[in-house]
């Protein structure tokens, strides 16, 4: 039984998801495989991925390959009602609304893990911390599960450290088909889709700071510059520094950029990264947004106490007044900025991130008897697989090596 805001809204995310469904051909190669060998029958697959078009879409491929499909959201506001009601529409058991309280968020995923699924898909470790916790009872059939991103691959290397993973979990993230697009590519682009269509500002001439250089931070300072944008890189990792520099971005510490920032976007992963002192130095109507999982880098709570005034400026913009007059602008709470404001990832781009979901669960499925509780990476034939239909999908092909070529690189003795 799904819970959703309102089942009047499905044929507007009917077409939400068969619009992505005609851009993400690796997904749907392997959709084709899976509706013939069904990898999953008689297993129940629940996911926690931004419930938007694309999410909607793997969840199809997966209940086309056999499986129970149970689908929750990972984010209060990322969720789209209308794609929620589609897909639930479709057979798809569904839990998901926008704009939910913290409490009603995680009453969605704890009604999602109720199917005592075998298998999960994360994006930012709220399943595996209840399974760990409050929802124990629920993971009597857990034998595995995959992480979408950075900030949970973090929270289960730290579980294994202290010996309290609940099951056997693949880094997704850290595939190459995964990291190397969705972070980069999908995050440049997708976090400045939604700054710009929810500002309707211009960013050549703007100073950009961006903390964090890691791949999402690499993506959002590359598309940042690319637009006449001053970029500023903030970094901790001196190497991250130091290739930001090569990339002609200024770097220096956020008590220095805070000064002079026009727009502000965090990709750390951390949090506290823009606190009160650094609010105290800023220009009069800087923009502030996050592009890290949580919502915890720009501390707003800190801001609401400093602000005489808080109002809403546009959809998904509020403004805080401080005493003196400057007023600091906070897009989509302080929450993903491309998916709080934003549709998320461009659809090519998920059908990578999400044809690595499909082909490591199937790999769980198959090596279920001979993994421990541990945090594996995805096998290398799976990256090298989706690679090469993703390239056979645009209509591209690449040389390959001969035995001879291989030999060389193998041995020494050449």
């Amino acid at each position: 039984m799904s819970i959703v805001r309102d089942m009047s809204l499905a044929p507007s995310g009917r077409q939400k998801i068969q619009w992505v469904r005609d851009f993400m051909p690796a997904l749907g190669k392997i959709e084709e495989r899976f509706r013939r060998e069904k990898p999953f029958e008689g297993l129940t697959i629940a996911v926690s991925v931004h419930l938007e078009a694309k999410t909607a879409n793997l969840g199809l491929v997966l209940r086309e390959g056999g499986a129970d499909v149970h689908l929750t959201g990972c984010n209060p506001l990322s969720t789209q009602d209308d794609v929620a009601a589609a897909v639930a529409e479709m057979g798809v058991d569904t839990y998901g609304m926008h704009g939910v309280t913290p409490q009603q968020y995680e009453d969605l995923l704890v009604e999602t893990l109720k199917c005592r699924p075998h298998l999960i898909v994360d994006d930012g470790g709220d399943l595996v911390n209840l399974l760990g916790g409050k929802c124990a009872q629920y993971g009597d059939r857990l034998f595995g599960g995959c992480e979408e991103t950075t900030t949970g691959i973090h929270r289960l290397y730290a579980r294994e450290r202290e010996g309290i993973l609940p099951c056997p979990m693949m880094a997704v993230n850290d595939a190459k088909a995964k990291h190397y697009y969705d972070n980069k590519y999908g995050t440049g682009q997708s976090t400045w889709n939604a700054i710009m269509n929810t500002t309707n500002l211009i960013v050549a001439g703007k100073t950009v700071v961006v903390a964090g250089y890691g791949w999402c931070g690499k993506g959002i300072a590359m598309r940042a510059k690319g637009m006449g944008a001053n970029v500023v890189v903030c970094e901790v990792d001196p190497f991250k520094a130091l290739e930001g520099t090569m990339e002609s971005f200024r770097v220096m510490p956020m008590d220095e950029a805070a000064k002079i920032g026009d727009i502000f976007v965090t990709a750390t992963g951390c949090k506290d990264v823009i606190v009160q002192r650094h609010f105290e130095m800023m220009k009069d109507n800087v923009i502030l947004c996050n592009s890290g999982h949580f919502d915890c880098e720009v501390d707003v709570a800190a801001l609401g106490e400093m602000a005489v005034e808080r109002f809403p400026r546009r959809e998904n913009i509020e403004g805080f007044r401080l005493k003196d007059g400057r007023t600091l602008n906070v897009l989509g709470e302080g929450r993903l900025v491309n998916l709080a404001a934003g549709n998320g990832h461009p659809a090519e781009i998920m059908d990578m991130s999400f044809a690595v979901q499909a082909l490591s669960l199937e790999w769980l499925a198959k090596h279920r008897q001979d993994l421990e509780k541990k945090v594996y990476l995805v096998p290398d034939e799976i990256d090298d697989q989706i690679g090469r239909v993703k390239l056979a999908a645009m209509g591209l092909s690449i040389d390959m090596l001969t035995q001879e070529q291989k030999d060389y690189l193998a041995g020494w003795k050449a």
